[in-house]
C-alpha cells in the first residue's frame, strides 16, 4: 500500500467556512464557565476592598457561556489555524519545522520548569549543568570557543554579535564605522547594524547568487568593523570563496559574524569556525527544533572565537571546580538579557541535541539538503530556479514563466497553495530575486508529503492556464480570504473599538 502524505493538511483550511460567532453572540445570562470553591472566608463587599476611585462606575460586559460551549468555540478557532503539527510550512529562511514532542516533555518535567530564575547557584546545580552542557555543544558544532545563552531571540543574537564587535574593536583603541552586509541578506541584518551603531555597506551578488568577491575588496578598508553573513546564504547557496572572504577582511582588521539562520544546512558537515568567522549566532527556535513564532519565547546564543571570549555578556554558568556557578568575563559588554526566562528553551534544545547526537545532527543536515534538492528538480518546469544548481536546505524558486504566460504571480501561487492543504512559502525574497518563492521543506517532510506538494504546485500551474482571475483572488475555501497584507502594515487599525476608515 502506497503511504499517504503526512504533511497536508487537506481538511483543517476547509473547515469552518461558517462565520463563527463571537463569545457575546453565544452569550445566555446565568451561564457559567467556572465554579468557585466553597470556603469558610467570609463574603466581603467589593466596595470594602477596593477605593472608590479604583471602582467602574458600571459592571464591564462579559459573556455568559456554558464551559462546554467557551470549550467548542475555542477548538473550532483553533482548527482554522495552520500550524506545524498540523501540515507542511515550507517558510524558506524561516525554518518552521516539527518539534519532537519528546524535547517538549523535558521542558515539562516540573524539576526543571518550577525553579525560580533567581534561586542561587548552590540550589540550581542541575539547570546550571544544562547551561554548561548546551554551552560545551554549540561550541563543538560550530567550532567557537566559548558562548553565551543570553540573547532571547534571533534578533537579539544579531544585536550582541555586534556589540561584541564593537567592544573588541573599542578595546583595541580602533574607531570603526562601517559594517558590510550582502545584498542577499536576512532583513533583520541591516536593522541590527544600525541599532549597533554602525553604517551599513551593501555588497553585491554575482551571476551565481554569491558574494562578489572583487566587489567586496573594493569597499573594504580601515573603517569596516566586520561583515555579516550567513553561509549557506538567503538563496540557499552555499558561499564557496568562504576562506577568501575571511582572509579579505581579516586583512583589513575586520571580524566575521555568523547569522545563523541557515545553520540545520551543516550540522555536522562544516563549522562557521572553521570557515573563518569570529562570532557565530544560532536560532535555537529554528536549527534545534525549540518553538518558533507566536512571539516567542526564542533563544539566540552567540558564540565567538578565542579572542572575544572576555568580551561576552555575563554572567555567565561555568565550572568551578567540583561545582557550578555564575562568573562575568573580564571585559564583559554587560547583560543582554534581565533573566533566563526562557531557560526552558534551551533545555528543549539540549534534549533534542543529545537525542540526536552528532550522527544524528549529521542526518538532519543531509536529509534537509536532499529535501530541498529534490524539490528544486520535481517542480522546476513550473517554478524554475533562480540559480538552477545544488542548493542547501532551501530552494528560491521563480513565478516568472506563470507571470509571463498567465499574469499570475508569486503571491498568487502562495495564496493558492492555502487552498491545497498547504502553508505557503515565503515570497518576494530575497529581495533581488524577481517572483521569489523560497521554500524550505526541512528534515522532517517525507517524501510522500514533499511529492503532494509537487502535484498541488502542477495543479496550480493548469489552473493558473484555465482560472488566472480566480487564482488572483485565492484562498476562497479558508475562514479568511485573500488579506492586503501590504495595506495592513501601512494602514494599520490597532483595536476594533476604534476604527479608523483606510
Amino acid at each position: 500500500m502506497t503511504a499517504s502524505p503526512a504533511g497536508r493538511a487537506s481538511s483543517a483550511p476547509l473547515m469552518g467556512r461558517d462565520a463563527e460567532p463571537t463569545l457575546f453572540e453565544i452569550s445566555v445570562p446565568g451561564r457559567r464557565a467556572y465554579q468557585l470553591r466553597t470556603t469558610d472566608v467570609p463574603a466581603r463587599a467589593l466596595e470594602d476592598l477596593v477605593p472608590a476611585a479604583h471602582l467602574a462606575e458600571a459592571p464591564v460586559a462579559v459573556a455568559e457561556v456554558s464551559e462546554r460551549d467557551l470549550v467548542a468555540h475555542v477548538t473550532r478557532l483553533s482548527h482554522r489555524q495552520f500550524s506545524v503539527d498540523l501540515g507542511m510550512y515550507p517558510l524558506g529562511s524561516c525554518t518552521m519545522k516539527y518539534n519532537p514532542k519528546f524535547c517538549d516533555a523535558v521542558a515539562a518535567d516540573p524539576a526543571l520548569a518550577s525553579v525560580h530564575p533567581a534561586a542561587p547557584a548552590e540550589l540550581t546545580q542541575g539547570w546550571l549543568e544544562i547551561l554548561v552542557n548546551l554551552e560545551e555543544r554549540l561550541c563543538a558544532i560550530t567550532g567557537m570557543a566559548a558562548a553565551t545563552l543570553q540573547p532571547a531571540a534571533g534578533a537579539a543574537g544579531e544585536l550582541t554579535g555586534l556589540l561584541l564587535m564593537r567592544a573588541y574593536h573599542a578595546s583595541r583603541g580602533d574607531v570603526r564605522r562601517r559594517v558590510v552586509i550582502p545584498d542577499s541578506a536576512h532583513g533583520t541584518n541591516p536593522a541590527s547594524v544600525t541599532l549597533g551603531g554602525y553604517e551599513v555597506t551593501t555588497v553585491p551578488s554575482n551571476d551565481r547568487g554569491l558574494v562578489d568577491l572583487e566587489a567586496l575588496r573594493r569597499v573594504l578598508g580601515p573603517d569596516v568593523a566586520g561583515i555579516m553573513l550567513t553561509n549557506p546564504n538567503t538563496l540557499g547557496l552555499f558561499e564557496e570563496e568562504i576562506v577568501e572572504i575571511a582572509a579579505a577582511v581579516h586583512d583589513v582588521g575586520g571580524l566575521l559574524y555568523y547569522d545563523g539562520a541557515n545553520l540545520n544546512a551543516i550540522l555536522g558537515v562544516v563549522r562557521p569556525g572553521d570557515m573563518g568567522f569570529d562570532i557565530v549566532h544560532m536560532n535555537l527556535h529554528k536549527t534545534f527544533a525549540t518553538p518558533h513564532g507566536g512571539g516567542g519565547p526564542g533563544a539566540g546564543p552567540v558564540a565567538v572565537a578565542a579572542h572575544l571570549v572576555d568580551f561576552l555578556p555575563g554572567p555567565r554558568a561555568v565550572r568551578d571546580g567540583g561545582r557550578l556557578a555564575w562568573a562575568t568575563p573580564a571585559r564583559s559588554i554587560g547583560r543582554v538579557h534581565g533573566w533566563h526566562g526562557n531557560a526552558l528553551v534551551l533545555a528543549r534544545a539540549l534534549a533534542y541535541i543529545d537525542v540526536h547526537g552528532a550522527e544524528g545532527l549529521t542526518r538532519v543536515a543531509q536529509h534537509a539538503v536532499l529535501n530541498a534538492n529534490w524539490l528544486r528538480r520535481r517542480v522546476g518546469e513550473i517554478l524554475p530556479a533562480a540559480h538552477d544548481r545544488m542548493c542547501m536546505h532551501e530552494c528560491t524558486l521563480q513565478a516568472t514563466l506563470l507571470k509571463e504566460r498567465y499574469g499570475v504571480r508569486a503571491l498568487d501561487v502562495a495564496k493558492t497553495l492555502l487552498e491545497e492543504g498547504f502553508h505557503a512559502p515565503t515570497v518576494y525574497f530575497p529581495l533581488i530575486v524577481e517572483e521569489a518563492l523560497m521554500f524550505e521543506p526541512t528534515e522532517t517532510e517525507s517524501p510522500q508529503t514533499l511529492e503532494a506538494l509537487a502535484q498541488a504546485i502542477e495543479r496550480i500551474a493548469e489552473r493558473a492556464a484555465t482560472d488566472p482571475e480566480g487564482m488572483r483572488r485565492a484562498p476562497q475555501t479558508t475562514p479568511v480570504a485573500r488579506v492586503d497584507e501590504a495595506r495592513a502594515a501601512r494602514h494599520l487599525v490597532a483595536t476594533a473599538d476604534t476604527p479608523r476608515p483606510l
